[in-house]
């Protein structure tokens, strides 16, 4: 094997590892539990996702990422739907249980 030929494919190799984890890797989320070997298991990432769907279906303009980096945008929605039965749980653990009744 030549030299040149080596070099592109030890680069492609490289760019493949860099490419980052396939669809079919990444983490699947069925209403705020992650399926692991078959199971439902109750995870901080798929209850995060879950509050984010919840949030938007209430009308507010929040994504996913900016409630898993943020802990105070995870607050704020949470103090606005924090007593939607999905999300009671996530907004429990993080700190707020929602708005009061009227």
């Amino acid at each position: 094997m030549s030299q040149a030929k080596f070099a592109r494919l030890a680069i492609a190799a490289w760019a493949a590892c860099l490419a980052g984890p396939s669809a079919e890797a990444a983490i699947k989320c069925i209403d705020g539990a992650q399926v692991v070997g078959g199971q439902l298991l109750i995870t901080p990432y798929c209850q995060d996702k879950l509050l984010a769907d919840v949030a938007r279906g209430h009308g507010l303009k929040v994504s996913f990422a900016q409630i898993r980096n943020n802990p105070n945008t995870k607050r704020y929605v949470c103090a606005l739907v924090g007593r939607d039965i999905r999300v009671q749980q996530t907004c429990i653990d993080a700190g707020i249980v929602g708005r009061r009744g009227f």
